[in-house]
């Protein structure tokens, strides 16, 4: 049986097309949401592709790293 790839070689840049993409995509079915009869019916959990992709965006913005310098104090803003 194959076994899944678990070593990726992606870079920022392809990171943040996967990010910009899903964030085009969330929008446009929550505009089809909006549109439709189906906004007033509860969604599945399970089968919610709305929040398959919010999971996945929030689980990208989970590891990384942001930047806070060391030798100077950080001010926000």
């Amino acid at each position: 049986m194959p076994k899944h790839n678990k070593s990726f070689d992606l870079t920022i840049s392809d990171i943040d097309l996967i990010e910009a993409a899903l964030h085009v995509t969330k929008r446009e079915l929550s505009l089809e949401r909006m549109e439709g009869t189906s906004a007033m019916l509860p969604a599945k959990a399970a089968s919610d592709p709305l929040r398959q992709i919010d999971d996945l965006l929030g689980r990208l913005h989970n590891q990384k790293i942001f930047y806070r310098p060391v030798k100077s104090p950080y001010v926000s803003g």
